[in-house]
């Protein structure tokens, strides 16, 4: 039997995240009419700002109603054929799913598996395409951020490798939890699809997928032959530059979409961007200097500014953790997935939040691991978090 509360419940998941008010209540419209002469008043802007989200200027953008997955699959589906070869590195649950889908869609997938807890290799690519004189890698996959490791990779460098290589394949970037809360940019580093999700950076509720594609995906998806339908580029194509769709697209949505750029365009991307370091950084003081426990991520290089996996000692189990947080402190805090189920736990650090927010995840985080015997100091996390964000 589920506890009663009163009082506010802390969801420190990493995504879906935190619902601004402002957003919420941009949602909360009366049904429209997604074919009238003014609809194209909201739609046409908004695709416009999304480009500056994406920082692209000659970058197509898509919106989906569907998850990332679908946005994933979208951008797979409009510019590959059965057997296309793909460069993909798996080090954590996210970019396993991605090497599934890839799989499960017919091509012909060169997965990588390095350790969890680390991120795509440079020079692993280089090396890879640099041997690949037949040019037979058409796409080489990013996972900018793993979530289930709390991973960061760098696509920088991954298109310096790319061009070092004097390879033409497409970059595609994972950027469901890094878009909108990570610094991206699409035009400087060559991306040729990213994909997101509404549920992270942008605060919005699941239900939008979205893509951007580069010219050069554009063209890629002219002789592509994948079977499409419902995430048809082309159908999109059709109808959205006249600020509609081919199928009843998410109005609530699209409303909430309006302010949640409007937010992040309002505190600028460059101070988003901070504010997730910043934040991120009193986290893991509070981990590293505060509880004496490691992150999943094995080096500074990779860690996540949205969100950071907590290893716990061998002799103690993550998911008790997690439960006693949720039943007796009211807070969810993010699970191991696969490899490391039981091992860590996840503390979400994107979208609408502050330094008093994630001072009550470290607050209720360390309570549920005293009660399960860890071996730390009350009030150490918080004393980190507290004095790193005071001096930042």
């Amino acid at each position: 039997m589920s506890r009663k509360y009163t009082g506010h419940f802390h969801a420190y998941i990493p995504g879906p995240t935190n619902i601004p008010p402002r957003i919420l209540n941009a949602a909360h419209v009366p049904t429209e009419d997604m074919r009238s002469p003014t609809f194209p008043e909201l739609t046409l802007p908004l695709f416009e700002d999304l480009k500056k989200i994406f920082k692209t200027k000659d970058g197509q953008v898509f919106i989906f109603p569907s998850s990332g997955t679908g946005a994933w699959e979208s951008a797979i589906t409009n510019t590959m054929s059965p057997g296309d070869k793909v460069l993909i590195y798996r080090f954590g649950q996210f970019s396993l799913l991605w090497v599934d889908m890839f799989e499960r869609l017919g091509l012909d997938v060169d997965v990588r598996d390095v350790d969890w807890g680390t991120g795509t290799p440079p020079e692993d690519v280089e090396a890879t395409l640099k041997a690949d004189s037949n040019h037979e890698y058409k796409v080489v996959c990013v996972t900018q951020n793993e979530t289930a490791t709390g991973v960061s990779s760098d696509v920088a460098a991954v298109r310096k490798a790319i061009d070092a290589a004097g390879h033409p394949t497409m970059l595609f970037v994972d950027g469901v939890s890094s878009i909108a809360s990570i610094d991206f940019r699409m035009d400087e580093w060559g991306v040729d699809c990213a994909i997101s999700g509404s549920q992270k950076g942008f605060m919005l509720p699941a239900g939008v997928g979205l893509v951007c594609a580069s010219q050069k995906a554009l063209e890629a998806h002219k002789s592509a032959s994948l079977p499409r339908c419902y995430f048809s580029w082309e159908d999109m194509m059709k109808t959205n530059k006249d600020g509609y769709f081919p199928y009843t697209p998410p109005t609530t949505m699209l409303h909430a979409l309006r302010a949640s750029i409007d937010m992040l365009m309002e505190e600028g991307l460059d101070n988003v961007f901070a504010r997730h370091h910043r934040i991120a950084e009193g986290v893991r003081r509070a981990v590293k200097d505060g509880w004496g426990l490691k992150l999943c991520a094995k080096e500074e290089k990779w860690e996540s500014d949205t969100v950071s996996a907590i290893v716990v000692p061998e002799d103690k189990d993550a998911k008790e953790v997690i439960a006693t947080a949720y039943n007796k402190y009211h807070l969810s805090l993010g699970a191991g997935l696969t490899q490391v189920a039981g091992k860590v736990f996840r503390i979400g650090h994107l979208g609408d939040f502050n330094e008093l927010m994630l001072a009550s995840a470290i607050v209720g985080a360390e309570m549920a691991m005293l009660d399960n015997g860890f071996d730390i100091k009350p009030g150490s996390g918080i004393a980190a978090a507290s004095e790193y964000w005071r001096n930042n």
